[in-house]
């Protein structure tokens, strides 16, 4: 058998390169997107533009606009407080499962306190982009701390919609203190290893994130 090459294939690499766009709302709700354009951007002809775009319209990220175009898909409050809800669960029962095996499980401890202590180095002048990730990898974390791979396979899907989400309200610093405050709350819980108190900060940590997302995207929407 001919031996794979490892490195990303180009529909793949322009398709992360959208997405991170999206995001991040470098690339913000609404926006069309011109293939042509796009394509010359990132230096590529516009067939992997075309197949990355096919795939983000399959997960809902951009919707058709006109005649063969695309445009990002407009963030719904609603759908993003559904969202959360069901990550709120999820959380909960990842933190209860993390507090339970914390003490057995070095390598998952070490990962939790080493995406926490990344989280510390925020500060006013951290791009967005970065925040995200730092946001996304801690409860990454809990979730392979928590020992069952069913939690993040189920979380994966909804990732893109969350971490878009999560750009509406982390670019304000004051919520993003306020985040990382619950984090700490949330990974000091699993670390005692006090399963009751973890999994209630969690949840609480993801009702919280939906709720203030879905206040903000309401507030924009009237005042649009």
């Amino acid at each position: 058998m001919i031996p794979l090459d490892p490195t990303p294939n180009l529909i793949d690499q322009v398709y992360a390169r959208i997405l991170e766009g999206i995001a991040d709302h470098t690339l913000p709700p609404g926006q069309r997107i011109r293939q042509a354009e796009l394509a010359e951007r990132l230096g590529v002809s516009r067939q992997p533009v075309s197949h990355a775009l096919h795939l983000l319209h399959r997960q809902g990220l951009v919707a058709e606009s006109g005649r063969k175009g695309f445009q990002v898909t407009p963030l719904d409050p609603l759908r993003i407080r559904q969202l959360y809800e069901v990550r709120g669960a999820i959380d909960a029962l990842a933190a209860r499962l993390a507090a339970q095996r914390v003490a057995a499980d070095a390598s998952g401890r070490a990962a939790l306190e080493r995406a926490l202590h990344a989280g510390r180095t925020i500060d006013d002048a951290t791009p967005l982009a970065a925040l995200i990730a730092l946001d996304v990898d801690f409860h990454s974390a809990i979730y392979r701390l928590a020992g069952n791979p069913a939690i993040e396979e189920t979380v994966a899907p909804q990732w893109p919609h969350m971490r878009r989400s999560m750009a509406t309200v982390l670019g304000e610093l004051d919520y993003r203190t306020s985040a990382w405050t619950e984090h700490e709350i949330i990974a000091a819980r699993i670390l005692s290893g006090d399963t009751q108190a973890a999994e209630a900060a969690a949840q609480s940590h993801a009702l919280t994130a939906g709720r203030t997302t879905e206040e903000r995207l309401t507030a924009r929407s009237r005042a649009a």
